[in-house]
């Protein structure tokens, strides 16, 4: 096994750097979420990886933002909704089986190998 080669930039000694599009955040989809569905989408970042889709649940969002779960529910509709999530897979209670939480695509960030779609740049506000 390699031995995993240290950064030498200042902003990563600490084991790894969100970088976000300004031009993402600068746009008015994004800035006229509430402030709960920001967080939300960074935690979301936080677990990214390119080989899979995103497995984050509302009670693990609600506990990590500080918020009660129907306000992270609100936030992951929000999220869906302005097209900066995709579902991927259903979740799936099963008591014998064990369950499964809801998966996610970040459209923001590549998948796959793939090009990020930016599903967030069709969204229009509502009058």
């Amino acid at each position: 096994m390699s031995k995993r080669k240290k950064s030498n930039l200042p902003f990563d000694q600490r084991g790894g750097v969100l970088a976000v599009s300004r031009g993402m955040r600068e746009q008015p989809v994004y800035e006229t979420m509430p402030a709960d569905a920001k967080v939300l989408m960074d935690l979301l970042q936080m677990q990214w990886r390119n080989e899979r889709a995103v497995a984050y649940g509302v009670r693990e969002a609600a506990a990590k933002i500080g918020c009660a779960p129907n306000t992270a529910t609100k936030a992951f509709k929000i999220l869906h909704e302005r097209g900066f999530i995709v579902c991927d897979a259903e979740s799936l209670f099963n008591s014998r089986t064990g369950s499964k939480t809801r998966e996610w695509r970040l459209t923001w960030m590549p998948y796959l190998g793939c090009k990020p779609t930016h599903d967030w740049e069709k969204w229009q506000p509502k009058n």
